[in-house]
């Protein structure tokens, strides 16, 4: 949606989309407004809970299954496994998007990380188009006026307009942009803890080619997974940042994501979309 200053300020029941990086602070930023009036949706939570969750334990299974101890009490059904995931700890979600690389070091191969990378595609797009119903849910259910979509790094690149339609039709667009020195903090996190991510198939195809070439390997059983992920990840924020900037043009606005740290309660927070709003 797009609004002037004063429309945002007397919509009554608010509700926005948080965009950007992952790292940049859109959970957090999230966190700060009070949970007793803002319904918190989070894109990684609504994937992994409900449009890859099986598969999330079927990974985990699959791994029980090796260890004999394990195999006997899963098939005599004397155990049960099931996932922990929550807003706070997507760590299942993580583990089982895995990384690129050498199988010996916990890595995947191409085929089984391109398949795990479209069902997550698949995923974020479905879990998007949810917004509009939780936003209604959120109210009719809930009794919450007001709503944030926390959405994940990736939704710059999930190729489909009706997204983006979706959004903007349902919600405020708000990019959290990050400046040079939030952009090399957020570079320096994944290299020092690499965290498995979204990559655009284009874009995977060809820097995993130029990433093989750099180090002389024939394939990806040559790469150490973590050492891939860090090389890869300031090629991936250079990628997505024009992204970000042509959703914000076209659908939404920019805020300073180095600002949330000025916001302490929801009036700052309401106080800082107006001034990237439209003049009254």
């Amino acid at each position: 949606m797009k609004f002037s200053r004063s429309e945002f300020v007397n919509w009554k029941r608010k509700a926005v989309t948080l965009i950007g990086m992952s790292g940049v602070g859109k959970t957090m930023l999230a966190r700060k407004l009070p949970s007793t009036s803002w319904f918190h949706f989070s894109a990684d939570y609504r994937i992994g809970t409900r449009y890859v969750s099986e598969q999330m334990l079927d990974n985990i299974k699959e791994k029980a299954m090796e260890i004999d101890f394990l195999r006997d009490l899963l098939r005599s059904d004397s155990i049960y496994i099931a996932n922990n995931i929550t807003v706070d700890n997507l760590e299942p979600l993580s583990k089982w998007m895995g990384k690129l690389g050498n199988s010996s070091q916990g890595g995947l191969c191409l085929s089984e990380f391109k398949r795990r990378q479209q069902l997550h595609l698949e995923a974020e797009i479905a879990s998007m188009l949810d917004v509009g119903e939780f936003i209604r849910k959120s109210y009719t259910i809930y009794g919450y006026e007001n709503f944030v979509n926390d959405s994940s790094g990736s939704v710059c690149e999930l190729g489909k307009d009706e997204v983006l339609r979706h959004l903007a039709e349902h919600t405020l667009i708000v990019y959290l942009e990050a400046d040079e020195q939030l952009e090399d903090t957020v570079i320096k996190r994944q290299e020092s803890n690499p965290k498995p991510l979204y990559y655009e198939p284009e874009f995977l195809d060809s820097k995993l080619g130029e990433y093989l070439q750099l180090h002389g390997y024939g394939s990806e059983q040559d790469i150490e997974p973590d050492d891939f992920v860090r090389w890869i990840f300031p090629h991936l924020v250079k990628n997505r940042k024009a992204k970000y900037e042509s959703i914000a043009d076209n659908y939404g606005y920019t805020m300073s994501a180095s600002r949330i740290g000025d916001i302490c309660d929801v009036q700052d927070f309401i106080e800082l979309v107006c001034e990237s709003l439209d003049p009254d």
